[in-house]
């Protein structure tokens, strides 16, 4: 179950991340663990998350890699070092949708909010590449924690595609 898609305005957001390329067969075993990687790095740094971990998904090739970062926003920049990189979320205007319901209903949910937005003429904030296009900023945001809801047909996840202007 998705809410309606809308409209929403996001300000900058400094974020944690470690980036990966991952087949979309590998997607759910891969990544994962790369979010509690982050958490246990911030942790060791005497640094908190300023909210639920996410996925930012920078090129999306279905055929060939995704390139995904794993992360969590922090309420300041922190540096970052080989493994865990440092950016910031843009400010800007999003489409989002909350989806409730298990992970595996997400590839529909992304759909719904992909059609809504080509139905109201929006356009996305992304730079065409060589083999694919690059998302300025593409999240799927977790906001439920699995240890305090095992029940994965309850999980919460909220969708933010940037909008381009």
């Amino acid at each position: 179950m998705s809410s309606a898609p809308e409209i929403v305005t996001r300000a900058a957001q400094p974020y944690v991340a470690i980036r990966t390329q991952v087949t979309i067969q590998d997607l759910g075993t891969v990544v994962p663990p790369l979010n509690q990687e982050v958490f246990a790095w911030l942790s060791a740094r005497g640094a908190a998350s300023a909210g639920p971990p996410f996925w930012k998904y920078n090129v999306i090739d279905m055929m060939r890699e995704l390139e995904i970062e794993a992360g969590v926003p922090v309420a300041a920049a922190v540096a970052g070092d080989d493994r865990v990189v440092s950016g910031v979320l843009p400010a800007g205007r999003y489409a989002t949708l909350t989806h409730v319901g298990h992970p595996s209903e997400l590839a529909a949910a992304t759909k719904a909010l992909l059609d809504w937005a080509a139905e109201q003429g929006l356009t996305w904030d992304v730079t065409p590449g060589e083999n694919s296009d690059r998302w300025a900023c593409r999240l799927e945001t977790y906001l439920t924690d699995p240890s305090q809801e095992p029940d994965m047909s309850k999980w919460v996840t909220r969708l933010e595609f940037k909008l381009a202007g």
